[in-house]
């Protein structure tokens, strides 16, 4: 299996830029949360990181598995999860260059250097 790397770009509300922050640098690492970063590996992605810029929510992932649309529907499917976009995704606002995306929407990858 090759793994697969992810970009991601998404636009918080900036009334709601300190929150996402602070759920991820505190909530989501308490043992309540513990059930998301669980589901995260075992949909098979590794090296997971989130940046932000201004309002900007930039996130990287590494997909090691054989299905990534079925892995993000048994992600989609976790009520951890759920609850933990329940509390997530009212910080975004509708990304600018989609209309039909709320929350993260995938970028292309056009370079890459492994060496």
């Amino acid at each position: 299996m090759s793994e697969r790397k992810f970009g991601q770009i998404g636009r918080l509300k900036p009334e709601k830029i300190e929150e996402y922050k602070r759920l991820h640098r505190e909530t989501v690492h308490t043992s309540e949360w513990k059930g998301v970063l669980e589901m995260i590996h075992d949909c098979n992605i590794r090296n997971y990181s989130i940046f932000i810029e201004g309002d900007l929510v930039f996130g990287y992932f590494e997909y090691v598995g054989a299905d990534y649309a079925q892995d993000m529907k048994k992600m989609a499917a976790d009520k951890t999860t759920q609850d933990w976009w329940k509390l997530t995704k009212p910080c975004f606002t509708k990304y600018a260059d989609s209309s039909t995306v709320e929350f993260y929407t995938d970028m292309e990858q056009i370079f890459d250097f492994a060496g």
